[in-house]
């Protein structure tokens, strides 16, 4: 420990709120530990400090919370601790005071992980390994937390709290996203500070997003296996801090600078009209199974906080594939999370939660169960009832795959969408019934209980798996580069097969892949739900179809900004579906289509078509040569008004979808006397000009193609239509 002679001064201090909390004056101290029967808090001048300057003695404990108050300390202080208690393993007891943890509380990160053995609470190599007891110290290696003043000038920034079916979600990566971008400046590639520059702002806001889902930013370390092989956890799931931004992503490496970085991008994202949603997990952190490093949870008290087997409590049940998972049956633990996301809600501005596996954290006992502690306290919570939340509906558990069971007021990313759409454009028979069935909201999954179609978040492609460019140009994952011979990642059979692989010259092949992302994305952004989009997808990125880039910090994950006429032609047709999709409210109604007019009449407010202009019967809908049809959403039916009160206007619109190889002449339907269809869209050629087709005349739909007309009255003519 480093040699400090000045006396400090330690108050009893308070045993509320948790973590460490500056006042102005002094900073209050406080870590919550069942099993303990010590705890040190361990004061470090700097980052490079190979010990302690300090080591002071919690004394107060306050219905097992440790507490002290220190009047000297202030922002910018770097802070451990080190928790004695029992050590048994097989009891699930894995105290060692010879580490230094971090602050499950921490609001900054000030010094990030060196991995060295020392970094583990057994004895590595050791033949009995996990079992056995390490004495050696870390201090010099291990993350240190900062105090931070929590004081912002918001301005007069406020929640924007934007409609959910008014929504449009764009993930993205904070590094990979701005890493190459000409307009960033070099300084500023790859942070926070990056992402909230006017270009790149301007750039969402042109594009029709109304909200970035920004992939993990909380603090995390690289898995030591990565770094051994010269890779990281690009991704960031592998949380450890569930209150500090990451310090990778600022472009400043001041604690407290990088805290106020993170509010700057919140606030200039506002300002654009553009809401601010983390990808989250708290399903488990990065301390791994048994055989993982004493970081901070394990070594302040592993049985509250992880689960362990009810078996031998020396293992961890793993419903995340990660090697723990957390206990959110423990009051404290549920208070954790909670805690973290009023903080990121109420501190740091942000609009929404996506949550990784989120099945986990639903899991009472062993089966998953929606109606679990934690639920009911989200429902409860007036803070964090009123923000967007959305499930990642799985965990890798038995029965974990809960697509359509989570509670009204949460929105899910929908697998099910995702394998319709790809499998129907991939041109497998049998689809077309789950095809209309996702287009149209899905209510199957979603009405019974009393959720909108806004429950859905639609996607076609997100970060884990191949992204839009490459699901239409790979047969098979291309993994190599993460160095686990290709076994990683899903084996993803449902890329359209189209022969080639990769590069070609080809031009009808290419024109073909071309044709089929266009016919992805139409069918994201006019699908009822809310539409998400993989950032990079509007511009044709690719992975060189590697569909695992978890750990590929580098320019294969990379957005690549130079843009040739393909990609920029994307990016118009893009922009072109997000104005349709704003513009006409049938694309994004409120309310589930009853198949009939509300309002009693004979008219429709949805009606699906075969190729020769007939309502679909249920043998057209079995049938597994049908490939083609075609939906009327009737504009004229919604009985709706916005959240103003005013009522909502449209056109009613046709759609065509052809997923068969062959050109089709498609009846157009007759939907009633005196109207005309007229041509808006077309997937074959997205340059096409404003076509009106009168009556039952037959529309040539090309193969692989979507398309997109509305009605209009006849022109009148000599007094009569």
């Amino acid at each position: 420990m480093e040699n400090h002679t000045k006396k400090i001064r330690v108050w009893p201090g308070r045993p509320s709120p948790l973590g460490a909390y500056w006042d102005g004056k002094g900073t209050n101290f406080a870590l919550f530990s069942e099993g303990a029967t010590k705890v040190e808090l361990c004061l470090f001048e700097s980052p490079e400090s190979r010990s302690e300057s300090r080591r002071i003695p919690v004394i107060e404990n306050t219905d097992r919370v440790w507490h002290c108050y220190l009047p000297e300390v202030g922002p910018g202080q770097l802070y451990g601790y080190r928790v004695s208690g029992l050590h048994n393993p097989e009891l699930g007891h894995r105290f060692n005071p010879n580490k230094v943890i971090l602050d499950p509380y921490a609001k900054a990160i000030g010094r990030g992980l060196c991995w060295r053995d020392e970094m583990f609470g057994y004895k590595i190599g050791n033949a009995q390994e996990d079992l056995s007891f390490d004495e050696r110290d870390n201090a010099a290696f291990a993350p240190l937390a900062a105090v931070i003043d929590n004081s912002f000038d918001w301005k007069d920034d406020a929640s924007l709290k934007i409609p959910w079916h008014r929504t449009l979600i764009y993930e993205l990566h904070v590094k990979g996203f701005t890493i190459q971008n000409p307009k960033v400046p070099q300084d500023l590639r790859g942070t926070y500070t990056g992402l909230a520059i006017d270009s790149v702002v301007n750039y969402l806001k042109e594009l029709g997003v109304t909200a970035v889902e920004l992939m993990p930013t909380h603090y995390h370390i690289d898995d030591r296996h990565l770094t051994v092989k010269g890779l990281s956890n690009y991704w960031g799931y592998n949380t450890l801090s569930f209150f500090a931004p990451d310090m990778r992503y600022a472009s400043s490496h001041i604690p407290q600078e990088a805290v106020n970085e993170f509010k700057n991008m919140v606030l200039s994202l506002h300002r654009a009209g553009i809401e601010v949603i983390l990808d989250v997990v708290y399903n488990h952190t990065a301390e791994g199974n048994q055989m993982g490093p004493t970081l901070s949870l394990r070594g302040i008290d592993n049985v509250s906080y992880y689960r362990l087997s009810p078996k031998n409590q020396r293992y961890y049940e793993d419903f995340t594939g990660c090697g723990n998972t957390l206990n959110v049956r423990h009051p404290r633990v549920v208070q954790l999370i909670m805690d973290s996301l009023r903080y990121w809600a109420l501190e740091m501005h942000v609009d929404g939660f996506r949550f990784d596996l989120a099945s986990a954290l639903a899991r009472e006992l062993y089966a998953v169960d929606k109606l679990s502690a934690f639920f009911d306290v989200i429902c409860q919570d007036p803070v964090l009832s009123q923000v967007k939340l959305i499930a990642e509906p799985w965990d890798l558990g038995q029965g974990g795959y809960q697509v359509g069971n989570f509670p009204v007021g949460w929105t899910e990313w929908n697998g099910k969408y995702r394998d319709a759409m790809r499998r129907f454009w991939k041109g497998d028979g049998g689809t077309t019934g789950e095809f209309a069935t996702r287009l149209s909201g899905s209510s199957d999954l979603y009405e019974q209980s009393g959720r909108r179609p806004y429950a859905s978040v639609n996607f076609i492609t997100c970060h884990d798996g191949f992204t839009l460019e490459d699901l239409t140009s790979y047969n098979q994952k291309h993994n190599e580069a993460n160095g686990e011979n290709n076994n990683d990642g899903a084996n993803d059979n449902n890329s359209w097969n189209c022969g080639i692989e990769g590069a070609t010259k080809d031009a009808s092949i290419i024109d073909l892949r071309e044709r089929q992302k266009r016919n992805f994305l139409a069918t994201l952004l006019l699908s009822q739900g809310v539409p998400m989009v993989l950032a990079g997808d509007e511009i044709g990125r690719t992975q060189k179809g590697n569909n695992n880039t978890y750990c590929q910090d580098n320019e294969l994950s990379w957005i690549d900004w130079d843009l040739t006429e393909n990609k920029k032609n994307l990016l118009d047709f893009v922009r072109r579906l997000i104005r349709l999709r704003r513009e006409q409210p049938v694309f994004r109604r409120r309310k589930f289509f009853q198949g009939r007019d509300i309002r009693g009449s004979e008219a429709k407010d949805i009606i699906w078509f075969d190729v020769n202009g007939q309502e679909m019967t249920d043998e057209k809908w079995n049938s597994a040569w049908v490939k083609c049809l075609g939906v009327v959403l009737a504009g004229d039916t919604i009985q709706e008004t916005d959240e103003y009160g005013e009522r909502i206007i449209g056109d009613t619109l046709l759609l065509l979808m052809n997923s068969s190889q062959e050109d089709i002449v498609f009846t157009l339907p007759a939907y009633r006397e005196g109207v005309e269809w007229k041509l808006i869209l077309d997937t074959f050629d997205p340059r096409a000009e404003v076509i009106t087709l009168a009556g039952l005349n037959g529309y040539n739909l090309r193969g692989r193609s979507l398309s997109v007309f509305f009605l209009t009255e006849k022109p009148v003519k000599n007094g009569k239509k």
